[in-house]
């Protein structure tokens, strides 16, 4: 009689967009990802189409990085390109898009920074306009990550203000400032030039201060809420699930996929069986979505079972 059932609704896979075309660059620290050019995007959301994954969340590589985050606000910016061309194509994929600047930043942070402190409040304006260029150029859904205060609001009320009330927003209301983030900012190139996220992400021994956040994006206008890492915050997860009535995603993060990824090619354990116990956990933990970089091959496992 078992509790928790584990299929591919509500799985999400993330994806890595660069400019050019006919690029395909593995990330080093985790096998199986890849940089690439909305062409070769598009042939892969193909595939996570076919295999029954119902959403994409796309990370950008800009081509130029400058102190404000520039091209993420772009029209002709590669994840607005990447949007236009999944829309084009024609798949029943839900698109989920990462609002952040750190990837577009040349100092790696996720917002405006002035002598060595990030601003809150101009981070708000850029994040709000990128947002809407997303959603102009097609996406369901747009995912602040940034941690700024007061994200989500700005956010509503631009989408609102320029006729996008339908475009959701998925809040990473509970991002830690975690040790699990490394080889995603390989894949992402966002890594701080200098000091680090602790001042605007979330202290990893709170747990209530989870709460305020959600509540407050909440507040503001999110339509759901997230919480990652993933497998260190079950608790988290389990706390949010427990607290709100609205949809709770997790994120399976890099750290998380690389550690299985190293571990089975080193032959220490059963990738297959590993991989769904975790996905499993996640679900059983409370989290309707989840997103994680073994989503096709989950599918594929849960497929031939």
């Amino acid at each position: 009689m078992r509790e928790t059932w584990l299929t591919t609704q509500g799985l999400v896979y993330p994806m890595f967009v660069c400019p050019g075309s006919k690029v395909r660059t593995e990330v080093s620290s985790m096998p199986g990802v890849y940089q690439q050019s909305v062409d070769q995007l598009v042939e892969e959301c193909r595939e996570v189409e076919s295999l029954g994954v119902p959403a994409v969340i796309l990370f950008g590589l800009p081509k130029n990085k400058d102190a404000r985050g520039s091209e993420a606000v772009s029209a002709s910016g590669v994840v607005q390109r990447a949007i236009e061309g999944i829309r084009k194509a024609k798949l029943k994929l839900l698109v989920i898009t990462d609002v952040c600047l750190c990837e577009y930043t040349d100092h790696g942070h996720c917002g405006v920074l002035q002598d060595g402190v990030v601003l809150n409040d101009p981070t708000l304006e850029i994040l709000a306009e990128e947002a809407l260029s997303h959603a102009r150029a097609g996406a369901d859904i747009v995912a602040p990550s940034d941690m700024m205060d007061g994200r989500v609001g700005a956010i509503r009320s631009k989408l609102d203000a320029h006729g996008f009330a339908d475009v959701a927003i998925l809040s990473y209301a509970a991002k830690y400032c975690s040790g699990f983030y490394g080889p995603f900012r390989e894949a992402a190139q966002s890594a701080p030039q200098v000091g680090d996220r602790r001042s605007y992400q979330m202290d990893p021994a709170n747990a209530r201060e989870a709460l305020r956040e959600v509540a407050l994006d909440i507040e503001e206008g999110a339509d759901m809420v997230m919480v990652k890492p993933a497998l260190p915050y079950l608790d988290i997860v389990r706390l949010v699930r427990d607290h709100v009535q609205i949809p709770v995603a997790a994120y399976n993060v890099s750290g998380e996929y690389a550690m299985v990824k190293a571990a089975a090619r080193n032959g220490w354990l059963d990738e297959q069986r590993v991989v769904l116990e975790i996905l499993t956990a996640i679900k059983r933990a409370g989290a309707d979505i989840v997103l994680t970089y073994h989503a096709k091959d989950a599918a594929r496992w849960l497929k031939a079972c």
